[in-house]
């Protein structure tokens, strides 16, 4: 893009919060910087919501929901069909651009994730209308049972950085399906993207009040007043394991609905009946893949002692072949990481792992003195438990650690606290259906790099988190159950 098309583009783009169906300043009036994590500079400023605003969110949400929950499904399911069509057509190439810009990833990485956030609109389009409750005898045969299935009501969204679209259809797709209206705190790093996806969803016809969009530079003086007021219903939260605790701890007082996407810390393995090529292909793309800034990116590398020569050498040859660049360039693979102190968390965590002595194959430095860029890097003879191990990396940084022993593996990788994806690679289908049962992670890639889809189950175990977005599991969290109880009818007989 010239930066005449850039110029023109964020013209485009809303920058103000977004309550009642309009774009606005915040009560206060400041704005707060958006930067480009490929030259370090200002792209534009957005609008910073303040306590006031949270007030006011609220507020637009609790009065929309009655007349959105009494919303035929079918109107409902309409809208986010229109919003998938306008996210797919009318607005894919602002979206793809804008998350570049904002973000770091490659254009033809975000053009995917516009692919696959809009799906979330498409699948729960389709759940909307096929909402079920239930009907029968209780056994004693006296009472006649109604089960009624209705929706949980307001909901506050925060979500990440790293895929601004995708987490905020993942979360909006299914409230409003289920008839639930919604206020959305982007991270801080990447409201534009959010803001696009509200003026979408006006076009596409949801009605004022039902999304709210409070970008702020100060989080927690957001969401906090939020948390506490008792009109709000349910929270739902991806990001780190221990913001999600603290936000937990804050939903407990008002024993709060929630849905928590936490911190994960993938293994792959490759094991010794591997196909290595097709291994060193997957390992590539799952860690590489926006830059390894993603939760279910692969983390660490275990390789069995019979193949570890092969592999390491072939994906150290690879990752060194990735092109590193300004993600609106032709041809780049990995763009920079998002920010400066996503660069100075990498570059100490590489800087610990050598002091402990791992080895470099490929990589291991800053790539030049604008924006945040990091090579991709290649260690070997990396200890198991040195902290680049224990810790969710979030970078383009690949540990890779021999093994012998299936047995003690899984009992490693079950000794982690959190457990939300896992990759591994072997031709031998029982193996495949044993570690199924015995890993303690929520979602497995075999002979795979891709497992994220709308249509399947996303969530993880232990302190990954808990409930599930996508599939049919998805609509669940935003779905309260009541039953009422009849007196059974007299046959005559």
């Amino acid at each position: 893009m010239t930066e005449q098309e850039i110029k023109e583009l964020l013209e485009r783009i809303p920058t103000g919060i977004f309550i009642d169906g309009q774009f606005r300043e915040s009560a206060s009036g400041k704005r707060f910087d958006v930067i480009n994590p490929a030259t370090g500079k200002v792209l534009t400023t957005v609008a910073s919501a303040t306590p006031e605003d949270s007030a006011a969110a609220i507020k637009s949400a609790d009065e929309a929901q009655e007349k959105w929950a009494a919303t035929a499904p079918r109107e409902r399911a309409e809208i986010l069909r229109r919003a998938f069509d306008l996210a797919n057509g009318k607005y894919r190439k602002d979206l793809a651009a804008v998350m570049t810009l904002e973000m770091g990833k490659p254009l033809d990485q975000a053009d995917g994730e516009v692919t696959y956030g809009a799906e979330f609109l498409r699948w729960f389009s389709e759940e909307a209308a096929h909402i079920r409750g239930d009907y029968f005898r209780v056994p004693e045969g006296h009472i006649q049972a109604i089960v009624v299935r209705r929706p949980v009501g307001p909901c506050l969204f925060i979500t990440p950085w790293n895929f601004p679209l995708a987490m905020a259809t993942r979360k909006c797709g299914p409230a409003f399906a289920a008839g639930n209206t919604a206020i959305l705190k982007p991270a801080s790093g990447t409201p534009l993207t959010s803001l696009l996806f509200a003026q979408i969803m006006k076009e596409a016809g949801l009605p004022a009040g039902v999304l709210t969009v409070l970008p702020s530079e100060q989080s927690r003086a957001i969401t906090a007043p939020i948390i506490q007021d008792k009109r709000l219903r349910k929270v739902s939260f991806t990001g780190s394991t221990q913001v999600g605790k603290a936000l937990l701890k804050e939903c407990a007082d008002n024993v709060l609905r929630t849905s928590m996407e936490l911190g994960g810390n993938a293994p792959f393995i490759v094991f010794e009946d591997a196909d290595i090529d097709k291994a060193v292909a997957a390992a590539v793309a799952t860690k590489m893949r926006n830059m390894g800034e993603a939760c279910n990116a692969a983390d660490h590398f275990f390789v069995h002692a019979d193949v570890y020569d092969e592999f390491t050498k072939k994906f150290a040859d690879a990752i060194a072949n990735q092109k590193v660049g300004n993600g609106l360039e032709d041809g780049v693979q990995v763009g920079p990481l998002v920010s400066e102190k996503q660069l100075n968390d990498i570059t100490a965590m590489v800087e610990g792992a050598l002091k402990e002595g791992a080895n470099v194959l490929t990589g291991g430095e800053r790539i030049g003195n604008e924006g945040y860029f990091f090579a991709p890097t290649v260690l070997t003879d990396v200890d198991p438990e040195s902290a680049i191990m224990v810790n969710e990396i979030f970078g383009p940084i690949a540990p890779v650690v021999r093994f012998t022993d299936e047995k003690e593996l899984v009992k490693l990788i079950n000794s982690d606290t959190v457990g939300l994806g896992g990759y591994f690679h072997t031709k031998d289908i029982q193996r495949i259906l044993r570690l199924a049962e015995q890993l303690e992670i929520g979602m497995l890639g075999v002979n795979t790099a891709t497992i994220s889809n709308a249509g399947a189950p996303f969530g993880g175990l232990k302190q990954s988190g808990m409930g599930r977005e996508g599939g049919k599991e998805g609509i669940e969290e935003y779905l309260e159950t009541v039953y009422v109880g009849l007196p059974a009818p007299d046959f005559g007989v």
